[in-house]
Formats: structure tokens, sequence, C-alpha cells
């Protein structure tokens, strides 16, 4: 049995969820998720309690089990408290704006960048304009867009200049060394 799936997915007060066959609609405080999920799997709702049950042992309805849980399970969590992801951006005279809701990227193009954020997707910058924070209730979405704004200028090893996950490792290499 898988141990992901077999855990019920607790749902907080001011969250609804909402099940139609194979489609799941969870409503909350910051917003609303609807997913279709694969017909096989039987999910349900006990007492305010999500429970996922997968009819049998075969390698896919294992491998759908726990996926089925994890999803519903982040869609719970966005509803209720949101997904973020934040960018550092590393390099001299590299920043970032806002224009309106869109973000602004100078980093070293010998013109800005501009992101437009789709439907549900929050931008945010830090005093320093040396941050990004991306936020929003569906946790693939932001992080999809965090790695499209990663992607516009990606850090490089020998100065570290780029945009960058916050916490992420950036290895460096050494340059070139003169003649002796």
């Amino acid at each position: 049995m898988s141990r992901i799936g077999r855990m019920p997915v607790s749902v907080p007060s001011g969250v609804t969820v909402d099940i139609q066959q194979n489609t799941v609609r969870v409503k909350g405080p910051k917003g609303e998720l609807v997913r279709t999920f694969d017909p096989d799997m039987q999910i349900g709702l006990e007492d305010k309690r999500v429970v996922v049950q997968r009819p049998t042992d075969h390698r896919r309805h294992r491998a759908l089990h726990g996926l089925t849980r994890a999803l519903l399970n982040n869609m719970v969590l966005g509803v209720s408290q949101g997904f973020t992801r934040r960018l550092e951006i590393e390099g001299v005279g590299y920043r970032a704006e806002l224009q309106g809701k869109n973000l602004v990227l100078h980093v070293g193009y010998s013109h800005p960048v501009v992101m437009e954020p789709p439907a549900g997707i929050a931008f945010e910058i830090e005093k320093s304009y040396r941050a990004v924070i991306v936020s929003g209730v569906d946790k693939e979405l932001v992080g999809e867009i965090a790695a499209r704004v990663r992607r516009v200028r990606p850090p490089e090893p020998y100065k570290g200049k780029g945009i960058r996950f916050e916490g992420e490792y950036v290895r460096r290499k050494a340059g070139k060394t003169g003649k002796v």
C-alpha cells in the first residue's frame, strides 16, 4: 500500500471540496482549483477528510494512488495558504521592477525583458530590487512561471551572475590563467 496514497487529506475550515465522479473542485479563501483525475482512482469525502483508494494492486494503480493524493493535498494547501517561489538576482546592474502587474527584468540585455503573469499568478519585488517572489494557488503553475523567469538569465558558473532560485547552489569554475 502506498504510504502517501493511504494518508487522508484533511480539509481545513473555510475550504470546500466538491467531488463529481473523477473531477474535484476545491474552493478556499485564496481561490478555486479544478482538476480531473484518472477514472480508476476512487476519491471520497469522509468527515472533513478526502480519501483516495485504488481498485487493484497493478503497477499503474499503485503509481496513480500516491500521485492523486499528492495532487489533492497541493490543491487544498494552495487554496488555503497559497504557494510562493523566491528568485534572487545576482549581478552588477541587474534588477527587477513591476509595471502594473508585469515583471520587468533588467539583466544585462540591450533591452528590458517584460513578463506578463498568467491568471492566478502574482509577482512581488523586494525593496532591494534583487529578489522576485512568484505566488499563486496552483503549485505546478507557480513552479513553471518561476522556472520561466529563471530561464531569462540562468546563473553562469564564472561570476555567478544571473537569476537563481533561493538557496540554489551554483557550482563555480575557475577562470583562465595567464602564461607563466
